[in-house]
């Protein structure tokens, strides 16, 4: 479900957000009984969520190892990487690209 313009909402009370440096949706639990848990704005067009959100993937060859790490803070419909992000984004604040409704017969 199209939540604004620039979010998608999820099964089990979470929201999904583009990411322009990783290239893949994010998501957070903003609402239900899960953790962890994010505080949201409540606005589709400009998200705020707090705290920071952390996305790894993990080496499935090498426990403990990860091939990549996205560390950002969403702010009013703006992504701001932290330095330890392994994308070319890394230290740099950009907008949060639009999530465009899915197509018919797509």
């Amino acid at each position: 479900m199209q939540l604004g313009s620039k979010l998608r909402g999820l099964q089990g009370g979470r929201v999904g957000f583009m990411c322009p440096g990783c290239g893949t949706m994010h998501q957070v639990r903003v609402e239900g009984e899960g953790r962890p848990r994010w505080d949201w704005n409540g606005d589709g067009d400009a998200p705020t969520f707090a705290p920071s959100v952390l996305v790894m993937m993990p080496d499935p060859g090498w426990p403990g190892v990860n091939l990549s790490t996205c560390h950002s803070f969403v702010r009013e419909g703006r992504i701001q990487f932290l330095n330890d992000c392994t994308h070319p984004l890394a230290g740099q604040t950009v907008d949060l690209p639009d999530f465009y409704p899915a197509q018919k017969g797509a």
